[in-house]
């Protein structure tokens, strides 16, 4: 925090002299928080959330966010490199995905469901990858009767939401079987949705939706896997690395 304090000094002191509004701007470090930004600049986190149209307190380092609802800043350097959606264009029609990236982040940032761009893209699944690039604008691709389906599908509602930690596995890491706690064999359906959980918390057998995975069973168990932490089973070894670690949003459906 005693780095965004400072970054946030200099900037109130640079501001002063050429007349800018980058005072009230914030660039996030890592660490920090809705709360802890919100403390810095005496504002509540409601009003960070409104002015800067967040639907979660979920934010990512090299993020900008206004800190007061007279800001009427220009965009700075820092902001053109940051590497929300937001930031973009409003006439780009397309957006190259990047590391911890998901679709309900980029839709969020644009405006938009997360089947409009699964529908603009026709995209499956909800899993995507760095590098890829997305069309953000324009008519919904011809896809095939399946994806169109689910393309179309409206937004699972949850009986229960929580924000986890995700990483990904494959069914053929040194010792493993490829089958899950609760039988499933991954080598055998490579295509099945199936995340590790602590039963404690989702217990073995629900129905979840995992934000940037889609829907799931939670089959499995590992011994890494406490408290808020998933696993979600990724067949091919290079996705899985390119999923990396992020924080994602859980639905559990039943």
């Amino acid at each position: 925090m005693k780095k965004s304090l400072i970054a946030l000094t200099a900037a109130l002191t640079l501001g002063a002299g050429a007349g800018t509004a980058s005072a009230a701007e914030h660039t996030v470090s890592k660490g920090d928080t809705l709360w802890s930004i919100s403390q810095a600049n005496s504002v509540t986190v409601a009003q960070l959330k409104q002015w800067n149209s967040l639907s979660s307190d979920l934010i990512h380092p090299g993020d900008v966010l206004t800190t007061s609802a007279d800001s009427k800043a220009a965009p700075t350097q820092t902001q053109q490199k940051a590497p929300a959606a937001s930031k973009q264009v409003a006439s780009a029609s397309a957006y190259t995905v990047k590391s911890g990236d998901t679709l309900y982040r980029i839709a969020t940032n644009l405006g938009m469901s997360v089947n409009t761009l699964m529908g603009l893209n026709g995209l499956s699944s909800s899993l995507i990858h760095p590098g890829q690039v997305l069309k953000v604008s324009g008519k919904a691709v011809q896809a095939s009767a399946s994806n169109t389906a689910s393309a179309s599908k409206p937004a699972p509602s949850a009986a229960r939401e929580l924000s986890v930690r995700a990483t990904a596995y494959t069914a053929y890491c040194n010792g493993c079987s490829g089958v899950t706690a609760t039988g499933i064999n991954l080598r055998a359906n490579p295509n099945q949705k199936v995340i590790a959980v602590d039963p404690k918390v989702i217990p073995l057998g629900t129905k979840v939706w995992v934000e940037g995975y889609g829907e799931a069973i939670a089959g499995d168990t590992g011994g890494a896997i406490k408290g808020n932490r998933i696993d979600v089973f990724i067949p091919n070894k290079s996705r899985a690395l390119q999923w990396g670690s992020k924080t994602v949003q859980v639905k559990i459906l039943n």
